[in-house]
């Protein structure tokens, strides 16, 4: 269904436009994401493309070793569309996977390298994951639940590996399966026929995992036709920038966002190959002078951030010493960026924090403020090119101007639903195709977008997404557990923690027996930080944990 049949509804937030940049975008352009990331190869053989702690990566070398990745996972016998998983922290190996994965014809699965053996095993059994690209550091969690996996192709590498230093070639004889190096795998592939995937615009690229209202980690489908409209629709948006600054070709982007999110898949992967330009990988962004470190010597012009990251960049002394006279742009997205944040950064760089707005299920990006903004707005902005936000009410109606309802999202950027789970798709979208975002929201006459609450319990961790069912349905395994609720909090550093309230089954719990517990089974954002034991948890007539009175008690 096009959008211009969908809807007669005026899209009042085009006069908000900056000069060129269109309604519209054809999503039509490329057939695959393999087509567009072969252009920008062959395009920008001789440049940069990405660098990781002093060693780069050039778009033709790049193109090789996707080739010969791509090759050997089809010499293993995988039928197209078969589902790989990658399971790192942002190092030089990953684009090379990605690309492999996507020319040969197969499926991304983006896997947390932080995520615990429950949480792995649930995203390698629901994806049907066959084979996997992982850091040597994190083949241990695999072996723990590989065996309950479809997992029979295990490629594992090592920071080191693509900087010079011999791969460990002897690995764990007790492994399910014998594993490959990074090196062995390319230098095979090099040895073997490369058949480059007939991909369809329809096919799935990424299953991308989301947390669930259920508790139960679920993976968006996003197509190649969706990918390839987000990243024409966020260069159609950045365009005004690149047209004023011819000297910032190429742009030289901040790759401090994981790959594995789907903020940091999208703006800082697929849209700077798309570009030709340099992605800086930051493996550890939490070690922030590490990463000005890293930094130092580039003449940065993108920097896209959640809030925490811009924070703690302004909390260090060596920030000052980064070269940002080249700036041209700081997306700012994850999570709500916070007015003090965004004053500062500004005070520093004399460049505006660009928020924008969206979810995994949108590609990520769905409304942005325009990207020649002189000024921190408050809002999320307005919907991107070929996109349409409604706000409406719990009964799927329009609400009137200015006043709040839920955003919902139609575009050719959103997912074709959730994997193996029609019944959750089918109460995610409406009639019409719009996707329910659970976020509640007001759009002004202008077409500005304000976030106001979330309809949804969903916490925001460092720009994470925690469900509290999950999060509840892992600390109710703990034998001296009765009942249990989980909220979130404001929190200086990560904007949201998490809080347990829990009704004890045995006296002599305590709060470092829950923490303790947690830290064996929840990814380090998902674990709770605060924990209070009380007599009993609010309820309704039916007996529903009622969080939100919990939230109104910490307010």
């Amino acid at each position: 269904m096009s959008s211009t049949t969908k809807s007669s509804m005026e899209r009042i937030w085009l006069k908000a436009y900056p000069p060129g940049v269109p309604a519209d975008i054809d999503p039509t352009r490329y057939r695959s994401l393999a087509d567009l990331l072969d252009e920008s190869f062959e395009a920008f053989a001789s440049r940069q493309a990405f660098a990781c702690m002093g060693r780069t990566l050039t778009y033709a070398e790049l193109d090789v070793q996707s080739r010969n990745l791509g090759a050997w996972l089809q010499s293993k016998g995988l039928a197209r569309g078969a589902r790989v998983a990658i399971m790192m922290p942002n190092v030089l190996q990953y684009p090379v996977a990605m690309a492999a994965i996507l020319r040969a014809g197969y499926v991304i699965v983006n896997v947390n390298p932080l995520y615990t053996p429950r949480e792995l095993e649930h995203q390698l059994v629901d994806s049907g994951a066959e084979a996997i690209v992982l850091l040597e550091p994190f083949d241990a969690v695999l072996q723990a639940v590989q065996r309950n996996t479809r997992v029979l192709h295990v490629v594992v590498t090592s920071i080191g590996e693509m900087m010079g230093v011999s791969a460990r070639q002897a690995f764990d004889e007790q492994a399910p399966t014998p594993r490959t190096t990074f090196s062995q795998a390319l230098e095979h592939g090099a040895l073997t026929p490369f058949a480059r995937a007939d991909v369809e615009p329809d096919d799935l690229a990424v299953l991308q995992y989301t947390g669930g209202t259920t508790g139960v980690s679920k993976g968006a489908m996003l197509l190649h036709r969706n990918l390839i409209a987000n990243v024409l629709q966020s260069e159609a948006w950045r365009e005004p920038l690149t047209r004023e600054r011819p000297d910032a070709d190429p742009i030289v982007t901040v790759v401090a966002l994981p790959l594995y999110h789907i903020f940091g898949l999208t703006v800082c992967a697929f849209l700077t190959m798309r570009a030709g330009g340099l992605g800086i990988l930051i493996p550890n962004p939490r070690d922030i002078p590490g990463m000005i470190k890293a930094l130092h010597g580039y003449a940065i012009t993108s920097f896209p951030a959640v809030n925490t990251l811009y924070n703690a960049l302004l909390n260090d002394p060596g920030f000052a010493t980064l070269d940002l006279s080249s700036l041209m742009l700081a997306n700012g997205g994850g999570m709500a960026i916070q007015q003090g944040v965004a004053a500062r950064w500004f005070e520093r760089t004399g460049k505006p924090i660009i928020e924008g707005y969206g979810l995994s299920e949108t590609s990520p990006c769905a409304t942005s403020n325009p990207s020649g903004s002189t000024a921190f707005s408050g809002t999320v902005g307005v919907p991107l090119p070929s996109t349409f936000i409604a706000i409406r009410d719990d009964d799927g109606r329009d609400v009137a101007q200015g006043e709040p309802g839920e955003i919902c999202i139609f575009g050719p950027q959103v997912m074709a639903g959730y994997w193996n789970r029609p019944d959750e798709t089918a109460s995610a979208m409406t009639p019409d195709g719009y996707f329910k975002s659970g976020d509640i929201g007001i759009m002004d006459e202008r077409g500005f977008v304000r976030i106001v609450d979330r309809k949804k319990d969903m916490v925001i961790v460092s720009g994470f997404n925690v469900y509290p069912n999950e999060i509840e349905d892992v600390v109710a395994l703990h034998p001296g557990v009765f009942e249990v609720a989980a909220i979130g909090v404001r929190d200086e550093h990560s904007g949201e923690a998490l809080k347990l309230f829990i009704v004890r089954r045995d006296p002599g719990l305590t709060e470092v027996d829950i923490l303790a517990f947690c830290r064996e089974r929840l990814t380090g954002y998902k674990r709770p930080k605060a924990v209070e034991f009380c007599d009993e948890l609010p309820k309704s007539n039916v007996g529903k944990i009622l969080r939100r009175k919990l939230r109104e008690r910490e307010s």
